[in-house]
């Protein structure tokens, strides 16, 4: 074994137990703060991956950017533990998992068998001229080519945050 295969398993743990802690706290600071740290760990895997333009805009735009929104909302909704939910295990939580899992499962089956192999071997072709190079005019090639709608449909998500938080601190204010 490697030292960054190592290394990869290290910062994949780490980043499984900062997902469960960011799921499952009832503390919405604590819960981001979990993301914090499972955003640091994304950003360590993506350096074994030899992805370090992708390592430092996820360190810029998700820790930092996207985190300090989050960490605003949960100050501005002023949420602590008084709201936190007071219920413990119980079967609808149970049955709620399950039916997560299931969709987990069935959409993970309908992607697999719809992708063909033309655009495997041509996302392929991309991954190893980027990895070659690491030429980020190349990541922008692709990104405003191949992936030009999913940056889009990213973009819409971003503006729907921004305008929701605005509308929740114009509420607040009144």
């Amino acid at each position: 074994m490697s030292l960054q295969f190592i290394f990869f398993i290290i910062l994949g743990a780490i980043a499984i137990a900062s997902g469960i802690i960011t799921v499952t706290n009832k503390n919405p600071l604590v819960s981001a703060f979990g993301l914090i740290v499972q955003f640091f760990m994304l950003a360590g895997l993506y350096l074994t991956l030899n992805a370090q333009f992708v390592a430092v805009i996820q360190i810029l735009v998700y820790a930092g950017a996207i985190m300090v929104l989050v960490v605003f909302v949960i100050m501005l909704l002023n949420l602590g533990n008084e709201q936190a939910l007071k219920e413990k295990f119980n079967t609808r939580k149970l049955i709620a998992a399950l039916f997560s899992l299931a969709l987990v499962l069935q959409l993970t089956i309908i992607f697999s068998s719809r992708i063909s192999n033309e655009k495997i071997s041509n996302l392929t072709t991309y991954n190893s001229r980027i990895y070659e190079s690491g030429s980020v005019s190349l990541i922008g090639d692709a990104l405003f080519s191949d992936y030009l709608l999913p940056f889009e449909v990213v973009s819409l998500l971003l503006l729907v945050a921004i305008v929701g938080s605005v509308l929740l601190a114009k509420r607040k204010i009144e």
